[in-house]
């Protein structure tokens, strides 16, 4: 069943998956894909030691093979490119390690096919059901404390900025310059840190979390070196509002980023003069 646009138009659903040693999972993730709703799926593969790429050209995925691990960051960056160029008109983010439930893939690209957000995020806080599956206590106390700072910052009243399972319209993925973020984990707060700056609109809708043995989690190192690379974003993000810092992050726009032989493949085949205005807050 296509999906359709608020007047009428055929939109095209792009399931990227940012994969990285996710043979154990990937099938089941995929298995739970409502399929009459998605019209591709781009697994982008880090360098995995495992059979991930094995399993998913079985599954009859669309694989994308980096030379070399580029990091949680640098695959995203791979995964929307590819998503662009493919014509997509939503964009949905799933992890392949079966942390998050796929099921939900229509009620995450509901708001943005009704036109009412940019960007959804699907929140393991609101329903009290992250603790029920199995997320540690210390990080949902850290994921708590992080999106309070957030929240502060950036006039908000989100219940959760750390999920790994997003939507995205096309706009907002042709106007934020996401190629210049980081390639770790923090390219997340990133996204939403320029999103915001650029006045996207951002929904939410409550997900399930599953934690598990396979499940890929970031461990307490890398979580407190994530902390802190989301305060400096948020700093950042104050800097460039108050006109004390102008960070290409949030005042370029991916058209001025990407090389001018990629644009015609990558944005809407539009003139020089109707490309994505800069951001200019």
């Amino acid at each position: 069943m296509p999906v359709l646009g608020p007047n009428g138009e055929q939109l095209k659903v792009v399931v990227v998956m940012p994969a990285y040693n996710a043979a154990k999972t990937l099938e089941r993730t995929y298995n739970d894909i409502p399929h009459e709703v998605v019209d591709q799926i781009i697994l982008v593969d880090d360098v995995s030691q495992d059979e991930t790429v094995e399993i998913a050209r079985q599954l009859g995925l669309d694989v994308v093979i980096h030379l070399q691990n580029k990091g949680y960051g640098g695959n995203q960056k791979t995964c929307y490119i590819e998503a662009l160029r493919s014509g997509a008109d939503i964009v949905v983010m799933l992890h392949p390690d079966y942390q998050y439930d796929s099921r939900l893939i229509p009620q995450m690209i509901a708001p943005i096919i009704a036109g009412q957000a940019d960007l959804v995020l699907g929140s393991r806080m609101l329903g009290g059901g992250a603790l029920a599956g199995g997320m540690p206590l210390w990080k949902y106390i850290a994921n708590k404390f992080l999106t309070a700072i957030e929240n502060l910052a950036f006039g908000k009243r989100l219940s959760e900025y750390h999920t790994g399972f997003r939507a995205y319209n096309r706009k907002l993925l042709e106007t934020l310059p996401f190629l210049l973020n980081k390639d770790s984990f923090v390219f997340d707060t990133e996204v939403l840190a320029e999103a915001i700056f650029a006045g996207m609109t951002i929904a939410e809708i409550p997900v399930p979390t599953r934690y598990f043995e396979e499940a890929s989690s970031v461990n307490f190192r890398n979580s407190v070196i994530y902390g802190l690379e989301t305060l400096w974003v948020v700093a950042k993000y104050l800097l460039n509002r108050w006109g004390i810092l102008r960070s290409p992050q949030f005042h370029k726009r991916l058209y001025d980023v990407v090389s001018r032989h990629y644009r015609e493949e990558i944005f809407r085949c539009y003139p020089e003069k109707d490309a994505p205005e800069a951001v200019t807050r």
